[in-house]
């Protein structure tokens, strides 16, 4: 293995940038360096050179992959309408990869881009924070434990803000959805209702979304999952319906308790130790949850568990090196972005569908 690992950032100034600073980063990570940014947006170009400390710019990030020849691409823009194709360049070039979420816009790209990857033995991660964080292994442990008692339902929602619907269950529901499938496992049906103004979609409804998402509709998304082992999970957003605080993050109803999951790699965890789901009445309060358990002060610190991508940049240089996917890897994103089409293919066939997909198209170019 190098000693270190050499990076290539690819941003778009003007079409998401540099994400959730997916360039700088790797600055803080000291087997990493990076050695060349692409932009084809000259003034973002110059900019992101200065903060990545780099000489080599390039307009066009293909003939910086072929001339640099990166260890590393970081795929930066929240823009995903390039995601798929700068990714294949770098996982066709033998490049692992590092890139901002959403993942693909649909699951022809994913199985295409999944099949890459392990054909040429890629190792790709996708900046979910919270698939990262050590209380994420926290929770898996005291639900394994029986804390919680018998798992019974998973309950999502996004922010709900000016983006709730169809865009909410995109841009935030792929935080949430990484999250069920990580705790719940990958659901085996799905159904959905997805309303405009109160009536259900139509095609009529359907406009192309922002930040190059790909058709959109809907300001208000209910779905429903057939989960393992019976378990039911529910993703919900409504447009302009938010509060303060938010509930955009995850709840975990057992038959003895509650978990309540924010995103981040240092998540808000709280549990409740109250099988009747109603403190008010039983009388039990909530309690925070550490990487070391409940009531227990966080041992981890340091930068690594507040910065955004330090701890996923340090996972990807292990999976490389211990030869293993990710924690965050192209088929655990597969399965998040198909819970997401399964919600529009069960509006577009008005019941319930079977998981995984029969159909691989956006199913709302087909309505």
């Amino acid at each position: 293995m190098p000693e270190r690992y050499r990076v290539a950032v690819i941003g778009r100034t003007g079409r998401g940038n540099y994400g959730h600073g997916l360039d700088t980063a790797w600055l803080d990570e000291p087997r990493t360096e990076i050695v060349a940014v692409s932009d084809d947006d000259k003034v973002g170009l110059a900019a992101a050179a200065k903060r990545c400390g780099v000489e080599k710019t390039y307009l066009d990030y293909r003939k910086m992959l072929d001339e640099t020849k990166p260890d590393i691409v970081s795929i930066c823009s929240r823009w995903i309408d390039k995601h798929f194709e700068m990714a294949m360049e770098a996982a066709e070039r033998g490049m692992h990869v590092y890139m901002e979420k959403p993942f693909v816009r649909t699951l022809v790209e994913a199985d295409k881009l999944v099949e890459a990857c392990q054909m040429r033995h890629v190792r790709l991660g996708v900046g979910h924070p919270t698939q990262y964080s050590p209380r994420l292994q926290t929770i898996k442990q005291l639900i394994a434990d029986g804390k919680i008692g018998q798992l019974l339902e998973l309950r999502g929602r996004g922010k709900e803000d000016r983006r709730g619907g169809g865009e909410d269950l995109w841009v935030l529901g792929t935080h949430v959805m990484d999250m069920l499938v990580s705790i719940g496992g990958k659901p085996s049906w799905c159904s959905s209702e997805i309303l405009q103004e109160g009536r259900p979609i139509t095609k009529d409804d359907v406009y192309e979304g922002n930040e190059g998402l790909g058709p959109l509709a809907g300001d208000h998304v209910r779905a429903m999952y057939g989960m393992p082992n019976g378990v039911t999970a529910y993703f919900a957003s409504t447009r302009n319906a938010n509060s303060n605080p938010s509930r955009y993050g995850l709840q975990i109803f057992g038959s003895r308790g509650v978990i309540e999951l924010l995103e981040g790699t240092q998540p808000s965890v709280k549990f409740l130790g109250d099988g009747s789901w109603s403190p008010g009445r039983s009388g039990a309060e909530w309690q925070d949850v550490s990487s070391a358990g409940i009531g227990k002060p966080e041992p981890l610190i340091g930068k690594a568990y507040q910065a955004r991508h330090l701890l996923a940049i340090k996972d990807l240089l292990a999976a490389i090196e211990d030869n293993r996917e990710p924690l965050d890897g192209p088929e655990q994103c597969r399965a998040g972005l198909e819970m997401i089409m399964a919600v529009f293919e069960s509006q577009r066939q008005g019941g319930r569908v079977m998981m995984p997909l029969e159909n691989r198209e956006h199913p709302l170019r087909m309505l």
